[in-house]
Protein backbone atom coordinates (compact mmCIF):
# COMPACT_ATOMS: atom_id res chain seq x y z
CA UNK A 1 0.00 0.00 0.00
CA UNK A 2 1.03 3.19 -0.83
CA UNK A 3 2.15 6.00 2.09
CA UNK A 4 0.16 8.20 3.10
CA UNK A 5 1.92 10.95 1.83
CA UNK A 6 1.24 9.89 -1.52
CA UNK A 7 -2.67 9.88 -1.58
CA UNK A 8 -5.31 12.84 -1.02
CA UNK A 9 -8.94 12.23 -0.95
CA UNK A 10 -11.17 15.16 -2.22
CA UNK A 11 -14.57 15.62 -2.01
CA UNK A 12 -16.78 18.14 -3.77
CA UNK A 13 -20.87 19.09 -3.00
CA UNK A 14 -23.75 19.07 -5.48
CA UNK A 15 -24.17 23.31 -4.62
CA UNK A 16 -20.40 23.74 -6.21
CA UNK A 17 -20.63 21.33 -9.32
CA UNK A 18 -24.67 22.26 -10.78
CA UNK A 19 -26.54 25.25 -11.22
CA UNK A 20 -29.33 26.76 -9.81
CA UNK A 21 -31.50 24.34 -11.85
CA UNK A 22 -29.51 20.99 -10.78
CA UNK A 23 -27.43 20.86 -14.50
CA UNK A 24 -23.67 19.98 -13.65
CA UNK A 25 -21.27 22.75 -14.61
CA UNK A 26 -19.19 21.41 -16.86
CA UNK A 27 -16.75 24.13 -15.61
CA UNK A 28 -16.87 23.72 -12.38
CA UNK A 29 -15.87 20.03 -13.22
CA UNK A 30 -13.08 20.82 -15.40
CA UNK A 31 -11.73 22.68 -13.06
CA UNK A 32 -11.73 20.07 -10.02
CA UNK A 33 -10.25 17.65 -12.76
CA UNK A 34 -7.19 20.16 -13.80
CA UNK A 35 -6.16 19.43 -9.66
CA UNK A 36 -6.92 15.75 -9.99
CA UNK A 37 -4.21 16.34 -13.02
CA UNK A 38 -2.16 18.72 -10.93
CA UNK A 39 -1.84 16.51 -8.29
CA UNK A 40 -1.16 13.38 -10.31
CA UNK A 41 1.75 14.93 -12.06
CA UNK A 42 2.99 15.62 -8.07
CA UNK A 43 3.28 12.07 -7.82
CA UNK A 44 0.03 11.69 -5.84
CA UNK A 45 -3.19 9.46 -5.87
CA UNK A 46 -6.26 10.48 -5.82
CA UNK A 47 -9.85 9.80 -5.46
CA UNK A 48 -12.44 11.74 -6.17
CA UNK A 49 -15.84 11.75 -3.75
CA UNK A 50 -18.41 13.64 -5.76
CA UNK A 51 -22.12 14.50 -5.07
CA UNK A 52 -24.25 15.62 -7.39
CA UNK A 53 -26.11 12.31 -8.73
CA UNK A 54 -30.05 13.60 -8.00
CA UNK A 55 -29.23 17.18 -9.07
CA UNK A 56 -27.89 16.43 -12.16
CA UNK A 57 -30.87 13.61 -12.77
CA UNK A 58 -33.72 16.28 -12.14
CA UNK A 59 -33.47 18.24 -14.95
CA UNK A 60 -33.10 15.13 -17.51
CA UNK A 61 -36.57 13.85 -15.81
CA UNK A 62 -38.29 17.74 -16.30
CA UNK A 63 -38.09 17.98 -12.44
CA UNK A 64 -35.80 20.80 -11.99
CA UNK A 65 -35.70 23.91 -9.79
CA UNK A 66 -39.54 24.18 -7.79
CA UNK A 67 -40.52 20.98 -9.77
CA UNK A 68 -38.06 19.18 -7.64
CA UNK A 69 -39.68 16.23 -5.90
CA UNK A 70 -39.10 15.62 -2.02
CA UNK A 71 -40.40 12.00 -1.59
CA UNK A 72 -37.18 10.27 -1.20
CA UNK A 73 -38.03 7.40 -3.54
CA UNK A 74 -38.48 9.38 -7.07
CA UNK A 75 -35.00 11.09 -5.32
CA UNK A 76 -33.57 7.78 -5.51
CA UNK A 77 -35.11 6.95 -8.97
CA UNK A 78 -33.87 10.23 -10.40
CA UNK A 79 -29.98 9.70 -8.73
CA UNK A 80 -30.09 6.15 -11.27
CA UNK A 81 -30.22 8.36 -14.14
CA UNK A 82 -28.33 11.48 -12.48
CA UNK A 83 -25.53 9.27 -11.76
CA UNK A 84 -24.70 8.59 -15.38
CA UNK A 85 -24.38 12.02 -16.79
CA UNK A 86 -21.80 12.71 -13.88
CA UNK A 87 -19.50 9.77 -14.35
CA UNK A 88 -19.71 10.38 -17.67
CA UNK A 89 -18.93 13.98 -17.61
CA UNK A 90 -15.85 13.08 -15.02
CA UNK A 91 -15.27 10.54 -17.05
CA UNK A 92 -14.36 13.22 -20.61
CA UNK A 93 -12.96 15.89 -18.65
CA UNK A 94 -10.14 13.93 -16.92
CA UNK A 95 -9.89 12.29 -19.83
CA UNK A 96 -8.68 15.15 -21.74
CA UNK A 97 -5.79 14.96 -18.61
CA UNK A 98 -5.41 11.38 -20.40
CA UNK A 99 -6.82 10.24 -17.01
CA UNK A 100 -8.88 7.28 -16.55
CA UNK A 101 -12.28 7.81 -14.04
CA UNK A 102 -13.50 4.52 -12.36
CA UNK A 103 -16.81 4.94 -10.90
CA UNK A 104 -17.32 3.45 -6.69
CA UNK A 105 -20.71 3.36 -5.86
CA UNK A 106 -20.26 3.08 -2.05
CA UNK A 107 -23.34 1.94 0.97
CA UNK A 108 -22.40 2.37 4.32
CA UNK A 109 -22.60 -1.64 5.01
CA UNK A 110 -19.33 -1.46 3.02
CA UNK A 111 -17.60 0.18 5.82
CA UNK A 112 -19.76 -1.58 8.75
CA UNK A 113 -19.42 -5.19 7.72
CA UNK A 114 -15.91 -6.33 7.70
CA UNK A 115 -15.78 -8.45 4.59
CA UNK A 116 -17.44 -5.86 2.76
CA UNK A 117 -14.84 -3.10 4.04
CA UNK A 118 -11.37 -5.47 3.18
CA UNK A 119 -13.31 -5.66 -0.70
CA UNK A 120 -14.30 -2.17 -1.07
CA UNK A 121 -10.60 -1.28 0.52
CA UNK A 122 -9.06 -3.49 -2.26
CA UNK A 123 -11.02 -2.10 -4.61
CA UNK A 124 -10.08 1.35 -4.52
CA UNK A 125 -6.54 0.87 -3.99
CA UNK A 126 -5.52 -1.60 -6.99
CA UNK A 127 -7.60 1.20 -9.13
CA UNK A 128 -5.13 3.43 -7.44
CA UNK A 129 -2.38 1.13 -8.49
CA UNK A 130 -3.45 0.96 -11.97
CA UNK A 131 -3.36 4.69 -12.13
CA UNK A 132 -6.97 5.23 -12.32
CA UNK A 133 -8.77 8.19 -10.32
CA UNK A 134 -11.56 6.16 -8.37
CA UNK A 135 -14.89 8.67 -8.55
CA UNK A 136 -16.70 7.75 -5.43
CA UNK A 137 -20.55 8.22 -4.56
CA UNK A 138 -22.98 6.99 -2.66
CA UNK A 139 -25.27 4.58 -4.06
CA UNK A 140 -28.28 6.24 -3.61
CA UNK A 141 -30.33 4.65 -5.69
CA UNK A 142 -30.69 1.77 -3.41
CA UNK A 143 -29.62 3.49 -0.44
CA UNK A 144 -31.43 2.26 2.84
CA UNK A 145 -33.12 5.41 4.70
CA UNK A 146 -32.18 4.04 7.90
CA UNK A 147 -28.51 3.12 7.39
CA UNK A 148 -27.22 6.11 4.88
CA UNK A 149 -24.72 8.26 4.58
CA UNK A 150 -26.74 11.30 4.89
CA UNK A 151 -24.47 13.38 3.27
CA UNK A 152 -21.20 12.38 0.95
CA UNK A 153 -18.69 14.61 3.32
CA UNK A 154 -18.81 11.83 5.91
CA UNK A 155 -18.46 9.53 3.41
CA UNK A 156 -15.11 11.26 2.17
CA UNK A 157 -13.89 11.30 5.53
CA UNK A 158 -14.46 7.10 5.86
CA UNK A 159 -12.89 7.08 2.20
CA UNK A 160 -9.51 8.85 3.21
CA UNK A 161 -9.36 6.20 6.32
CA UNK A 162 -10.19 3.00 4.19
CA UNK A 163 -6.75 4.51 1.43
CA UNK A 164 -4.84 5.88 4.24
CA UNK A 165 -4.90 9.22 2.54
CA UNK A 166 -2.55 12.08 4.25
CA UNK A 167 -4.99 14.76 3.15
CA UNK A 168 -8.92 14.84 2.52
CA UNK A 169 -9.81 17.91 1.02
CA UNK A 170 -13.30 19.35 1.60
CA UNK A 171 -14.54 21.77 -1.44
CA UNK A 172 -17.06 24.12 -0.64
CA UNK A 173 -18.53 27.52 -1.42
CA UNK A 174 -17.00 29.41 1.23
CA UNK A 175 -13.47 30.31 1.85
CA UNK A 176 -13.93 27.50 5.28
CA UNK A 177 -15.18 27.92 8.90
CA UNK A 178 -15.61 31.36 10.22
CA UNK A 179 -15.66 33.05 13.32
CA UNK A 180 -19.10 34.16 12.99
CA UNK A 181 -21.29 34.22 9.33
CA UNK A 182 -19.79 36.70 7.40
CA UNK A 183 -22.86 37.51 5.62
CA UNK A 184 -24.28 38.35 8.92
CA UNK A 185 -21.24 40.08 10.70
CA UNK A 186 -18.74 41.97 8.59
CA UNK A 187 -15.70 41.17 11.56
CA UNK A 188 -15.87 37.82 10.96
CA UNK A 189 -12.66 36.17 9.78
CA UNK A 190 -11.58 32.98 8.52
CA UNK A 191 -10.51 29.99 11.39
CA UNK A 192 -7.26 28.97 9.11
CA UNK A 193 -6.14 25.96 11.63
CA UNK A 194 -7.97 23.66 14.40
CA UNK A 195 -6.05 21.49 16.61
CA UNK A 196 -9.43 19.98 18.42
CA UNK A 197 -12.91 19.67 16.99
CA UNK A 198 -15.29 21.61 20.37
CA UNK A 199 -18.82 21.78 20.94
CA UNK A 200 -17.59 25.85 20.53
CA UNK A 201 -16.51 25.10 17.10
CA UNK A 202 -19.43 22.81 16.19
CA UNK A 203 -21.84 25.63 17.57
CA UNK A 204 -19.98 28.25 14.33
CA UNK A 205 -20.70 25.38 12.28
CA UNK A 206 -24.56 25.63 12.54
CA UNK A 207 -26.36 23.33 10.46
CA UNK A 208 -26.94 24.98 7.37
CA UNK A 209 -26.57 23.38 3.70
CA UNK A 210 -28.62 24.22 0.34
CA UNK A 211 -31.73 23.10 -1.27
CA UNK A 212 -29.54 21.02 -3.68
CA UNK A 213 -27.16 20.04 -1.10
CA UNK A 214 -27.14 17.91 1.81
CA UNK A 215 -24.01 18.94 3.42
CA UNK A 216 -23.50 22.27 5.08
CA UNK A 217 -20.22 23.48 7.25
CA UNK A 218 -21.41 21.16 10.43
CA UNK A 219 -21.34 18.22 8.50
CA UNK A 220 -18.22 19.14 6.80
CA UNK A 221 -16.99 19.48 10.83
CA UNK A 222 -18.11 16.02 11.54
CA UNK A 223 -16.39 14.77 8.75
CA UNK A 224 -13.10 16.50 9.68
CA UNK A 225 -13.54 14.95 13.35
CA UNK A 226 -13.83 11.53 11.72
CA UNK A 227 -10.77 11.92 9.41
CA UNK A 228 -8.95 13.44 12.73
CA UNK A 229 -9.20 10.35 14.43
CA UNK A 230 -8.24 8.37 11.65
CA UNK A 231 -4.70 10.25 11.11
CA UNK A 232 -5.97 12.02 8.35
CA UNK A 233 -4.97 16.21 7.92
CA UNK A 234 -8.60 17.94 6.43
CA UNK A 235 -8.78 20.88 4.54
CA UNK A 236 -12.33 22.84 3.91
CA UNK A 237 -11.57 25.43 1.41
CA UNK A 238 -13.37 27.02 -1.76
CA UNK A 239 -13.71 25.06 -4.63
CA UNK A 240 -13.22 28.34 -7.33
CA UNK A 241 -10.17 29.07 -5.36
CA UNK A 242 -7.59 28.57 -8.03
CA UNK A 243 -4.87 25.79 -6.98
CA UNK A 244 -6.46 25.00 -4.17
CA UNK A 245 -5.99 21.31 -4.02
CA UNK A 246 -2.61 21.58 -4.77
CA UNK A 247 -2.43 23.85 -2.22
CA UNK A 248 -4.16 21.93 0.15
CA UNK A 249 -2.07 18.77 -0.18
CA UNK A 250 0.97 21.14 -0.03
CA UNK A 251 0.33 22.93 3.04
CA UNK A 252 0.01 26.62 1.60
CA UNK A 253 -1.03 28.85 4.21
CA UNK A 254 -4.54 31.05 4.37
CA UNK A 255 -6.07 27.87 1.64
CA UNK A 256 -8.88 27.13 4.07
CA UNK A 257 -9.69 26.07 7.44
CA UNK A 258 -7.38 23.16 8.51
CA UNK A 259 -7.82 20.38 11.35
CA UNK A 260 -5.45 18.51 12.21
CA UNK A 261 -4.71 14.65 12.40
CA UNK A 262 -4.33 12.95 16.14
CA UNK A 263 -1.38 10.99 17.12
CA UNK A 264 -4.85 7.93 17.48
CA UNK A 265 -6.10 5.88 14.86
CA UNK A 266 -9.72 4.51 15.38
CA UNK A 267 -10.68 1.68 13.11
CA UNK A 268 -13.05 1.95 10.63
CA UNK A 269 -16.27 -0.25 12.12
CA UNK A 270 -14.97 2.13 15.33
CA UNK A 271 -14.84 5.38 13.29
CA UNK A 272 -18.59 4.39 11.93
CA UNK A 273 -20.03 3.53 15.22
CA UNK A 274 -18.47 6.91 17.33
CA UNK A 275 -19.26 9.54 14.20
CA UNK A 276 -21.40 8.19 11.24
CA UNK A 277 -24.59 6.63 13.14
CA UNK A 278 -27.26 8.84 15.07
CA UNK A 279 -27.88 7.70 18.34
CA UNK A 280 -31.02 6.43 19.65
CA UNK A 281 -30.72 6.74 23.45
CA UNK A 282 -28.63 6.55 26.37
CA UNK A 283 -27.07 4.51 28.99
CA UNK A 284 -26.28 5.55 32.11
CA UNK A 285 -23.82 3.62 33.82
CA UNK A 286 -22.62 3.72 37.48
CA UNK A 287 -18.48 4.47 38.35
CA UNK A 288 -16.91 1.21 38.71
CA UNK A 289 -18.77 0.01 34.98
CA UNK A 290 -16.72 3.24 33.18
CA UNK A 291 -13.79 2.51 34.67
CA UNK A 292 -14.15 -1.15 33.82
CA UNK A 293 -14.86 0.36 30.22
CA UNK A 294 -12.55 2.67 29.61
CA UNK A 295 -9.38 0.85 31.30
CA UNK A 296 -9.96 -2.78 30.46
CA UNK A 297 -12.12 -2.30 26.99
CA UNK A 298 -14.40 -5.20 28.11
CA UNK A 299 -18.44 -5.58 26.95
CA UNK A 300 -20.80 -3.13 28.82
CA UNK A 301 -23.42 -5.99 31.28
CA UNK A 302 -26.35 -5.66 32.37
CA UNK A 303 -25.04 -5.22 36.18
CA UNK A 304 -23.53 -1.51 35.23
CA UNK A 305 -26.54 -0.22 34.26
CA UNK A 306 -28.52 2.54 36.41
CA UNK A 307 -30.72 4.16 34.00
CA UNK A 308 -32.00 3.78 30.53
CA UNK A 309 -33.21 6.88 28.37
CA UNK A 310 -35.07 6.33 24.93
CA UNK A 311 -36.55 3.31 23.03
CA UNK A 312 -34.63 1.64 20.33
CA UNK A 313 -34.65 -1.93 19.03
CA UNK A 314 -31.66 -4.49 19.04
CA UNK A 315 -29.02 -3.22 17.24
CA UNK A 316 -29.26 0.61 17.58
CA UNK A 317 -26.51 2.71 18.16
CA UNK A 318 -26.82 4.20 21.65
CA UNK A 319 -24.64 6.82 24.37
CA UNK A 320 -23.01 5.49 27.39
CA UNK A 321 -22.93 8.21 30.13
CA UNK A 322 -21.73 8.26 33.69
CA UNK A 323 -24.06 9.46 36.34
CA UNK A 324 -23.24 13.05 35.96
CA UNK A 325 -24.44 12.81 32.09
CA UNK A 326 -21.03 12.73 30.59
CA UNK A 327 -20.88 10.49 27.43
CA UNK A 328 -17.59 8.75 27.10
CA UNK A 329 -18.57 6.16 24.89
CA UNK A 330 -20.94 5.00 22.36
CA UNK A 331 -21.82 1.56 20.58
CA UNK A 332 -24.46 -0.61 18.95
CA UNK A 333 -26.70 -2.26 22.05
CA UNK A 334 -27.45 -6.20 21.64
CA UNK A 335 -31.09 -5.63 24.22
CA UNK A 336 -33.88 -3.41 22.93
CA UNK A 337 -34.36 -0.38 25.50
CA UNK A 338 -37.85 -2.08 27.34
CA UNK A 339 -35.90 -5.04 27.78
CA UNK A 340 -32.84 -3.86 29.09
CA UNK A 341 -34.98 -1.48 31.51
CA UNK A 342 -36.55 -4.08 32.97
CA UNK A 343 -33.20 -5.66 33.37
CA UNK A 344 -31.00 -3.34 34.07
CA UNK A 345 -28.39 -4.10 36.70
CA UNK A 346 -28.99 -7.70 37.45
CA UNK A 347 -25.89 -9.77 37.62
CA UNK A 348 -25.20 -12.19 34.78
CA UNK A 349 -26.17 -15.37 36.70
CA UNK A 350 -29.71 -13.69 37.65
CA UNK A 351 -30.47 -12.90 33.97
CA UNK A 352 -33.25 -14.41 32.17
CA UNK A 353 -32.42 -17.57 30.13
CA UNK A 354 -31.68 -17.04 26.56
CA UNK A 355 -30.81 -13.58 27.26
CA UNK A 356 -27.28 -12.45 25.81
CA UNK A 357 -25.24 -11.32 29.05
CA UNK A 358 -23.30 -8.21 26.96
CA UNK A 359 -25.56 -5.00 26.68
CA UNK A 360 -22.70 -3.73 24.45
CA UNK A 361 -20.06 -6.13 23.46
CA UNK A 362 -16.23 -4.78 23.39
CA UNK A 363 -16.32 -5.14 19.55
CA UNK A 364 -19.29 -3.27 19.17
CA UNK A 365 -18.56 -0.43 21.69
CA UNK A 366 -16.40 2.50 21.33
CA UNK A 367 -15.06 4.64 24.16
CA UNK A 368 -14.82 8.02 22.74
CA UNK A 369 -12.24 10.68 22.31
CA UNK A 370 -11.98 13.20 25.31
Amino acid sequence: MARRSDTAVVKIGTSSITDAEGVVDRSMVAKLCDEVAALRSSGRRVVVVTSGAIAAGLPELGMGGAMRPKDPVTLQAVSAVGQGALIRTYREELGRHGLVAGQVLLAPLDFFVRAQYLHARGTLNRLLDLGVVPVVNENDAIADDEIRFGDNDRLAALVAHLVDAATLVLLTDTPGLFTADPRMDSEASLIEEIIEIDKELEGLAGSAGSVRGSGGMASKLAAAKIASWSGVRTVIADAGRAGVMVDSCDGAPGVGTVVHARDSDLGARRLWIAFAVGSAGRIVVDAGARRALEERRVSLLPAGVVQVDGTWEAGSAVEVCDPSGAVFAKGMVRHDSALLRAHMGLRTPDLPEGMAHEVIHADDLVVLPA
